[in-house]
């Protein structure tokens, strides 16, 4: 659990999907106007480690969401491990995850006042 509490992912910007033939293995981006709701994934980025210690608190995460019966997988995006959960499983994974001690880094809009 202390691994865990150190832990920051952020949430990858697109949508993807499993590439055909490559279930659990390889993602691919959805195209805006081609979501599938069957086969929406969204993808978590670690952003609070560095080198060959993402795989393993990212095997870490993988383990604790399927503990819950989410499925997710492990997948190399871009050089980095990142997790990838359907997206209607989305609120409970994160759940999990912060109550697991990771900080969910979320993207902020806000408006001040001039």
């Amino acid at each position: 659990m202390g691994s865990f509490q150190l832990s920051v992912v952020h949430r990858l910007p697109q949508s993807y999907r499993w590439l055909t033939g490559f279930t659990g293995i390889r993602v691919e981006p959805i195209p805006l106007n081609g979501i599938d709701e069957d086969n929406n994934l969204i993808g978590l980025k670690l952003l609070s480690h560095d080198g060959h210690d993402d795989w393993q608190v990212m095997q870490q995460l993988n383990l604790s969401l399927q503990e819950i019966q989410v499925e997710c997988a492990v997948v190399e995006w871009e050089g980095e491990p990142c997790l990838f959960v359907s997206h209607r499983d989305e609120s409970a994974a994160i759940c999990r995850l912060k109550n697991m001690g990771v900080a969910i880094a979320e993207k902020l809009s806000a408006r001040y006042p001039f």
